[in-house]
This record gives C-alpha cells, structure tokens and sequence, in this order.
C-alpha cells in the first residue's frame, strides 16, 4: 500500500513529516502543474470549482507513481469541499483505477475513531506514537508558515531581486529528500539563516497588500500564478492570515480537543457578516477588517469560480472597502484564467496603491470614495 494525498501550496510538508514519523510509505505527486490541471479538467464535472479539479489531475499523477490511497482532509457546511472524498472516489473509480480514498477528520465526539482509522493505514494501534507525531507535524507546519512569512517580509527589501525566491525554492525542493521532522526542522533552520543572509534596504517602507479568500487558491503559488513572490517583486509586502498551520492546529487538533484557536476574526466580522456559513468566509470578512485597521494599504480576495462562501465575502468587502476606506482587488481563477491579464491588473492594483500611499491616504478611515 502506498499513501498519496493532494498538493496545496506547502501542505506536502508537514503531511510527509507526519507519514514519515507513522512510517508509512507514500508518494508526493509532482508539484501542481499544467498536466494535472489538464487532466483534472477533463475528467471532472465542467462546474466543479477549480482546486477539486487539480486534486483529480495529482491523483492521477500520483497513481502512476504507485499510489493506491488518498488521504484528505474533510469539510463541513456549505462548501462542496466536503464532497471532495465522495467525488474523487467515484470519478477515479469510473476511470479504473484502483485507488481508495480515505478522509482523515479528527473529531472531538470520536477522537478514538480517528485513531482507528490511522491504524487501518498503519498496520498497529499506538496512541501515544500516532499523537507524538500529530504534535511534530503541528510544529512543522507551523515553521514551515513562519519561514514563508519571513520571505514575504525580505522580498520587497532586498537588494539583489530574486534572492529570496531561489533560497526558499531550493527549499521546497530539498525538503522532498528529507526524512522525519527533525530533518525537516533543521532544513528550515538553514534556510531561515539564509534567508537572514540576504542583504536587504532597511530603510524601504513597501507598500502592505493582505491576501485573503479560498484557503487553496490563496495558498497554493500554482493556482495563484506566484501571486505574493510577484508582489514581493514589486515591491510589496505581503501577509496572508489563512495557513496552513492555522487549518491543522485551530481548525483540526485544537478543535478535537474542545479548545478555541484565534478568533480574532469573528469578532472584526460581525458588524458584516455574523455567522458561519461555511468555506473561509468569516475569514476573508473579518481579515479584511483586521489587516485595513493595521494600517496594510490594500487586499486581494482570491477564489476559485463558483465558490459559493467567498461569492457570498465578495459582495460584502464593497462594504468594507467604503467604511475603511481601503482598496480591494478581487481575482476569480479557474482552468481558463489567462496570466497575462491576470498580472495587468495586480500591477495596475499595486501602482494605484504606491500613489495612494504618496498621497498619504490611510486605510482604517472612513471615506466618502478612494477612486
């Protein structure tokens, strides 16, 4: 048996150090790339929303490389995430291939439950070691966020452009020959030291762009056309509240266990929006509200066509956008997105917040219109 799992962004990470702690065999899929989102586009439904459609294409991918399991994560409300496992089964077994899909959800009402189905992959019931390494992948992941953090802030400050780009590339791919987390932990490490190396213009005050929307077509640099190394390139610095360490510690474990994560966000949603209605929508509401009143200068919403949460967020931000007084880009991406359109209007986005900040406009006040 040999284990695979979807690709988003830098999830592969903290998911091999968690197989590789279980000792379980698997195998990473190619990073995303134009074979998978052609593939996933011809056998999924023409209206299915595009990350499903590029998690079809990494398990087919994935299959030729051995693969006969799919882990994935599950999903809850009125999001069709949580008919990924279901649609993914039937459309690889229309296909023929043999392959079982496993949906991995760790509930407080059943956390034994979990631990079982982990012994189904594993072969043995241990607890103590499935938990051990539940809390390394924790740590991992949370790293692995810090470190990218860290390269949003040196981009737009260093000197010799491109740097930052090819140390935290090299790292994303030497990590693949690393095994367990103390390995992984120490390839961050190195890199974060040389990320730290590049010599950067301290005195620079960039412009500060919040990214916020679909956890997958935020986090994932194949959908998104790179979009915060192309920010950072030109100039801007950027922040992104949802991670994926926040969706496996606050949104998975913490939540297992009956405890709350960060919820900061709720409370800076509910004049706009105060309930959950599923996807990442109180996030990319209450985010918005947040990052306007820390002085960022604009936001880009991304999210896949037809996503039914962030529809519902993008006819709210016009609100925001008036009431404080901050820029807002919406990008929709699917499988006909074109790039260079898409790169004229974060350029043209990025230019009209540099002569805004010229200007001294202020984001976090009310204003009657920035146009």
């Amino acid at each position: 048996m040999k284990v695979t799992f979807p690709h988003m962004g830098n999830t592969y990470i903290p998911v091999k150090a968690l197989l590789d702690e279980l000792g379980i065999e698997y195998v990473i899929p190619p990073f995303n790339n134009k074979k998978a989102l052609e593939l996933g586009t011809k056998y999924a439904p023409e209206m299915a929303c595009l990350p499903l459609k590029i998690n079809l294409g990494n398990f087919i991918q994935a299959h030729e490389l051995g693969a006969d399991l799919i882990l994935i994560s599950g999903g809850c409300g009125p999001c069709r995430f949580g008919y990924y496992g279901e649609m993914h089964r039937e459309i690889l077994k229309d296909l023929g291939f043999n392959m079982e899909v496993f949906t991995l959800d760790i509930s407080k009402k059943d956390i034994s439950g979990f631990l079982r189905n982990i012994k189904r992959i594993t072969g043995e019931f241990k607890p103590y070691k499935i938990l051990k390494a539940i809390k390394k992948t924790a740590e991992v992941s949370k790293q692995v966020d810090e470190l990218e953090r860290l390269s949003f802030k040196i981009r737009p400050r260093e000197i010799v452009k491109g740097s930052a780009d090819r140390i935290y590339k090299s790292f994303q791919n030497s990590v693949l020959n690393k095994k367990g987390a103390k390995e992984i932990k120490e390839l961050i490490d190195f890199t974060r030291k040389n990320l730290l190396d590049i010599e950067t213009d301290k005195s620079l005050d960039p412009i500060k762009i919040g990214i916020v929307g679909e956890i997958y077509t935020t986090n994932d640099p194949f959908t998104n056309f790179r979009i915060e190394s192309r920010l950072g390139n030109e100039g801007a610095e950027v922040m992104r509240p949802v991670t994926v360490s926040g969706w496996i510690i606050d949104h998975m474990i913490k939540k297992a266990l009956g405890l709350k994560g960060d919820e900061s966000y709720k409370e800076a949603a509910k004049p706009y929006l105060g309930a959950m209605i599923g996807g990442h929508t109180q996030e990319t509401i209450g985010n918005t509200v947040l990052l306007a009143k820390d002085g960022y200068d604009g936001i880009i919403q991304i999210l896949p066509l037809g996503c039914m949460p962030e529809i519902v967020s993008e006819s709210i931000l016009p609100s925001i956008e008036r009431d404080l007084n901050i820029p807002v880009l919406t990008l929709i991406i699917d499988e006909m997105t074109g790039e260079a359109g898409y790169l004229t209007r974060i350029e043209a986005f990025v230019d009209l917040l540099k002569r805004r900040k010229e200007e001294g406009l202020i984001a976090g006040k009310r204003m009657l219109s920035w146009n």
